[in-house]
């Protein structure tokens, strides 16, 4: 679907496109020539040519960088570039083709402005070389393919109860809760009583033995 949706676009942005060039070709050539005829300028007057060369510019660039589909600009870029080629075989018949003397906005349109100057042809070769772009031919991440299984890491992932589903599912409720266990101390022998008269850091008396009937000198 994703393919005739930019097989429609192409069809849309090349045509209209080359109307807002013109307008812009036209409209910025004219200001600037009369800013020379009368040796002064005021620079609003290029507000409007501007605007409809960024409008053709955003079209161009949504158009080209997107990755919808190759068909888009493939279809568009061939609608500006084939006239420009018809001018090696049939110069005057490719334009008189092309009409002359339309007028949008009260503002003369000579379409064949762009078609004479190159300008049709160096953007419809931008939209070609869009063409070849590798991520265009790939399918969208997320998108499987017709009649593919799911693999397990396309599969989604299942939470349990164990890791903090509330509240749990039957068929989680069979399923043995996570434990967290500390080992138990192991008994050691209980340190000797100090008196009060031993300094804390002392070392523990030494047990002596004797033999029975002897006396201990100190």
């Amino acid at each position: 679907m994703r393919h005739l949706w930019s097989f429609l676009a192409g069809l849309v942005v090349a045509p209209v496109t080359w109307v807002l060039v013109t307008l812009g070709q036209d409209g910025s050539g004219r200001t600037i020539h009369r800013w020379v005829e009368l040796g002064t300028y005021s620079t609003p007057n290029l507000i409007e040519p501007a605007v409809y060369l960024g409008v053709a510019g955003i079209l161009l660039g949504l158009l080209a960088t997107l990755r919808f589909s190759p068909f888009g600009p493939l279809v568009a870029g061939l609608l500006l570039a084939v006239p420009y080629i018809g001018m090696f075989v049939a110069p005057f018949t490719v334009r008189d083709q092309v009409p002359e003397g339309w007028k949008l906005f009260e503002d003369p349109l000579p379409l064949r402005q762009p078609l004479e100057n190159g300008t049709l042809f160096l953007i419809g070769v931008l939209l070609l070389m869009a063409v070849f772009s590798g991520q265009r031919w790939r399918r969208w991440p997320g998108e499987p393919a017709a009649g593919a299984e799911l693999t397990a890491a396309d599969k989604p992932i299942e939470h349990s109860a164990a890791l903090g589903d509330w509240p749990p599912s039957d068929s989680a409720k069979d399923t043995a809760p996570l434990t967290v266990g500390y080992p138990e101390p192991t008994p050691t022998d209980p340190l000797p009583r100090r008196t009060g008269s031993e300094s804390p850091w002392s070392a523990p008396p030494r047990a002596t033995s004797r033999p029975e009937g002897t006396t201990e000198i100190r």
